[in-house]
């Protein structure tokens, strides 16, 4: 074995003992505003960045959240919280609404969370594109965490690849494999690249 594949496996390896963390911690895109406490509000309410914390944390531990939903949100008036992204069951949508509103320091929630529609064609593309993209090599790494970074959205035909990977030739390799399923009328890539890569 020479040297550069040494470097290779190496790198791999120590990117692959880094990432778990920083993925969970991006894998749901978020807008925030500032973190300064709200006015009118006691001083034990919290910052907008604890918010946006609290609220990608129980996003996340949502039990049907997976590889297949993708789950947004941004603040606004540091106290209302705007859910978007698409997901596969209905569940879902209002799981996610119910746990947001619970959070101390919620005080409206806007659902705008699309449920994409049941088809069989899509399911089928939707497994497909999970067994192009997580059996690739070096993408191991993202296919053993209980919710992976790459988010694979189907909608009649469509792809949209979200999320968050390592490197730009992550997202690239990304990119191509979800095209290279079958019957996808189109991709689009709109993985984001990790401060760290």
């Amino acid at each position: 074995m020479n040297s550069m594949n040494v470097r290779i496996k190496l790198i791999r390896s120590l990117r692959a003992l880094a990432l778990p963390a920083m993925m969970l911690a991006l894998s749901l895109p978020v807008f925030a505003a500032n973190g300064a406490v709200r006015p009118g509000i006691g001083k034990n309410s919290p910052t907008v960045n604890q918010l946006v914390r609290e609220v990608r944390h129980q996003l996340l531990m949502l039990p049907y959240y997976g590889v297949f939903d993708n789950l947004e949100f941004r603040i606004v008036r540091n106290d209302r919280v705007v859910l978007t992204g698409e997901v596969v069951r209905p569940i879902l949508k209002s799981a996610a609404a119910s746990t947001v509103r619970s959070i101390p320091g919620v005080k409206r929630v806007v659902n705008h969370i699309k449920v994409l529609p049941v088809s069989f064609f899509d399911n089928q593309i939707r497994r497909a594109e999970y067994r192009e993209i997580y059996r690739a090599p070096g993408f191991e790494q993202y296919a053993i965490r209980a919710v992976p970074p790459i988010h694979i959205i189907v909608d009649n035909g469509d792809v949209t690849l979200v999320g968050v990977v390592a490197d730009k030739m992550d997202k690239e390799i990304a990119g191509i494999r979800a095209n290279e399923v079958r019957d996808v009328f189109h991709v689009s890539n709109d993985l984001r690249i990790s401060h760290n890569g």
